[in-house]
């Protein structure tokens, strides 16, 4: 079916999400790593059902920091034992729900967390792998968004760890699996995310030494690139696969045997190339010399973080050919906040209410990454679709519950 039939059917806003673009993306991505290195998807990019099941089918495993997103991968069909649990603010009672449900590995981002993790083992009677997450003091690439080599609530500063390796190694619950990297997001280059890999590895192999643990498990995380509600395409990387596995040659002579098991970690590039945002306009207004177009998908819908402040590029498209030349425009949102923009002095054909317009390369960090209960709009639509064929539609609902027997 084409945008404007799904939208002629289900409304808009809605999210178009296809299968096939996801089992390409994954397909690229296994081929561009050794085949003996590990796939995590980061649910957090996009939680639907069907994208998790489809990633869980074709080999990947699951990355979550909640238990709403454990729900959504046990629901999809992930065992607990192919999850890893990952973030800084684990309570008690999440932890004892992932145990509970079969998790046993976690990444953890401090002594206390990891203290945290191994008393809610013990009082299960269970013991928890544990990788330590590190923050690197460098890094290599010089492109991308960087996320290590600063305070951070993100894992061991990794000029600490050696200091911390005699009290890490006797935490009760727990046992040292390994570390877990993630200094690079969305390299901009194959050879900064090759560069950046190559740096991560051999931090790992030092630390190991200065630890005195032999490593079960190392995860370096990604830094993969996709083009994110911009026109583009997803990178394919050639020259990966061959460089990273030289590197672990080099540092970890085991790994072809699962001695460290090597994993990478991915959100955005295994599906933000799945998913079209279709929003129409619902009016155009001019404003002291500037125009406005408002629609029907705002921050409580896409992009929810460009209401504080970071708005993100974003590339619209007429549905089809309208009008003559317009004027750039602002891309507002329908709620009630100066803050629900979605761009500024954008480039369009003069278009009229109820024009259809797309938001390509929108499968990633879309509704749960939004504003998604403001002002109680009804959450867009997710269609599903593989190829020319229609696999789902559903839509998040907002419900209130009520303890202890409590009603109005």
């Amino acid at each position: 079916m084409s945008a404007a039939e799904l939208a002629g059917r289900f409304g808009t806003p809605a999210y178009v999400y296809d299968l096939d673009r996801v089992a390409a993306a994954r397909d690229d991505l296994f081929a561009a790593l050794p085949d003996e290195v590990e796939v995590f998807y980061a649910a957090k990019a996009n939680p639907h059902p069907e994208l998790l099941r489809e990633l869980r089918t074709g080999g990947c495993r699951a990355e979550i920091s909640s238990v709403g997103e454990l729900d959504a991968a046990l629901r999809a069909g992930f065992p607990g034992d192919r999850i890893l649990y990952t973030g800084p603010g684990k309570t008690t009672a999440e932890l004892a729900e992932a145990l509970t449900r079969g998790v046993r590995l976690f990444s953890t981002e401090s002594p206390g967390d990891l203290r945290r993790v191994g008393e809610t083992a013990l009082r299960l009677g269970l013991t928890a792998d544990c990788l330590l997450r590190v923050n690197n003091a460098t890094g290599a690439a010089a492109t991308g968004i960087r996320m290590t080599g600063v305070p951070s609530q993100f894992g061991f500063d990794s000029e600490t760890l050696p200091g911390l390796a005699a009290e890490l190694r006797e935490i009760p619950g727990t046992r040292i699996a390994g570390l877990h990297f993630f200094p690079l997001s969305n390299a901009k280059d194959e050879a900064s995310l090759i560069a950046e890999f190559r740096h991560t590895v051999a931090t790992a192999a030092a630390l190991q030494q200065a630890l005195g643990v032999t490593f079960r498990f190392l995860d370096i995380g990604g830094g993969f690139a996709a083009p994110y509600a911009v026109q583009g395409a997803r990178p394919v990387y050639r020259e990966l696969r061959d460089a990273l596995a030289r590197t672990l040659d080099e540092h970890f002579p085991g790994w072809r045997a699962g001695a460290p098991q090597v994993a990478c970690e991915s959100g955005r590039y295994l599906v933000a190339d799945s998913g079209t945002l279709l929003t129409s306009v619902v009016n155009v207004k001019d404003s002291r010399d500037h125009r406005y177009l408002v629609l029907d998908a705002g921050i409580n819908t896409f992009g929810g973080m460009s209401g504080l402040g970071r708005i993100l590029p974003v590339s619209v498209e007429p549905h089809e050919s309208v009008g003559a030349d317009g004027t750039p425009a602002s891309l507002a949102g329908p709620l009630c906040t100066p803050g629900d923009l979605l761009g500024r002095g954008v480039p369009l054909p003069a278009l009229d209410p109820g024009d259809l317009l797309t938001v390509p390369n929108a499968g990633a960090y879309g509704p749960t990454a939004s504003l998604l209960m403001f002002l109680g709009r009804p959450a867009p639509a997710e269609i599903v679709v593989r190829g020319d064929d229609l696999v789902s539609v559903s839509r998040i609902e907002h419900t209130r519950t009520y303890d202890h027997g409590q009603a109005l």
